[in-house]
């Protein structure tokens, strides 16, 4: 007997190859059976017919959370490929697990046809949340508004059970505006800490965003755009690395391998702008060491905003291949970001390159010229002129006012 392939039968019957793969998981394609990790499917099969709605699986989520990737599902460092296979016959949790890893690799395209899939099919609470934010970082990198917001009605309307439900709710779509810098929307329950309303398997994803909210409040302290009593300049910014250090060893102990790489590169962020650079090397060197066998380039390319040529000179010395993918990335990440993130919290629309961006951080942080001459190495009349150009570049008359660009 002939057999053909996936892509081939998908061709042949005009679907995607994502219905083909799950068709065979779920032994609906006659005479279909696995060579290693490929399907090998009968030249004579055809196309079965689709169900009814009610006749759909509703599969749990194997674990309780929309972040597979950031459970301890995946434990080993560069076995995405493994647990993936793991996963291979729960076809909701093998798509959502592949989209996310998808992701952190930078590969839009196919997290957009993964979202797709999840919000046409009928499934369950975590899947409908987890394919909604999925759709959501298609839109940042896209610098699409609609998107965005379909994005975010997925997540409002997704199947709740009960108000516990819907205070997860509340939050991914509060860790949803999170991506862009809003953090006004965050549940009370979750500001002071308090994970209690989650289940167990969504707090290492939890504590990411915990930390992404104490950063944004510190950022906001820090530039002038926020008052808390007793707290200005960088006080809090230099705390919360004594907040993630422990997360960090914790992450290590449950070998939750995702948000380990993402409490890495917060605290690095941290001490990076606390002027604490050797501290927050060796956090990047780790985080970079963590992504790069499963080649997570979307991951690092988040970062360059926050550390620009440092970061792509730490990559290069792990694996000098991997900073020009990295690179490439960026170019796409900058520009759909400042687009979104424009138009969603009504700022203004500037695209700095990483070092344009260091600069005006470091001016919106208030240091002076002479301060940040010497910390970046070069002459104060470069760093006045540089300025000058920044604020003729974004139509702003002092730099206090570059906080409003960021």
């Amino acid at each position: 007997m002939d057999y053909i392939t996936v892509k081939e039968a998908a061709e042949r019957w005009q679907v995607s190859e994502r219905r083909v793969q799950i068709l065979c998981n779920t032994d609906r394609i006659k005479g279909a059976y696995r060579f290693g990790k490929l399907w090998m499917i009968p030249q004579t099969a055809v196309l079965p017919n689709a169900r009814r709605r009610e006749e759909e699986p509703h599969l749990p989520m194997p674990r309780k959370s929309p972040f597979l990737d950031m459970t301890n599902l995946y434990n080993k460092v560069g076995g995405a490929e493994e647990c993936a296979e793991m996963l291979i016959n729960h076809p909701e949790a093998h798509a959502l697990f592949e989209a996310q890893i998808a992701y952190r690799r930078g590969e839009i395209e196919k997290v957009y046809e993964q979202a797709r899939y999840f919000l046409s099919a009928h499934s369950g609470f975590y899947a409908v949340i987890g394919g909604g934010m999925l759709l959501a970082q298609c839109a940042i990198w896209r610098g699409d508004i609609f998107l965005w917001k379909e994005a975010k009605k997925h997540i409002f309307e997704a199947p709740c059970k009960d108000e516990h439900d819907r205070e997860i709710v509340s939050l991914a779509l509060a860790i949803i505006d999170s991506s862009i810098y809003d953090n006004k929307d965050y549940p009370e329950w979750f500001k002071s800490g308090n994970f209690e309303a989650l289940p167990g398997d969504a707090h290492p994803a939890a504590k990411v965003f915990y930390i992404k909210y104490l950063y944004m409040a510190a950022y906001a302290i820090a530039t002038g755009q926020f008052k808390l009593e007793g707290v200005e300049g960088l006080a809090l910014m230099r705390m919360i690395p004594n907040t993630i250090e422990p997360m960090i060893s914790q992450a290590v102990l449950d070998k939750t391998i995702v948000p380990e790489m993402y409490l890495r590169m917060s605290c690095a962020v941290a001490y990076y702008n606390s002027g604490q650079k050797e501290k927050a090397i060796a956090h990047i060197d780790k985080a970079i060491a963590l992504a790069l066998p499963d080649q997570m380039y979307g991951f690092l390319t988040e970062y360059i905003r926050h550390f620009g040529e440092l970061l792509e000179q730490r990559i290069a010395l792990q694996d000098p291949n991997a900073v020009a993918a990295v690179k490439s990335l960026y170019n796409i990440y900058r520009v759909g970001w400042v687009r979104l993130s424009s138009q969603v919290r009504d700022k203004i629309a500037v695209d700095l390159d990483p070092k344009e961006r260091e600069l005006a951080k470091l001016c919106a942080f208030g240091f002076t010229s002479k301060q940040i001459a010497r910390m970046l190495h070069f002459s104060e009349s470069t760093i006045n002129h540089d300025i000058t150009r920044i604020l003729n570049k974004a139509s702003l008359s002092n730099k206090k006012e570059l906080a409003l660009i960021l």
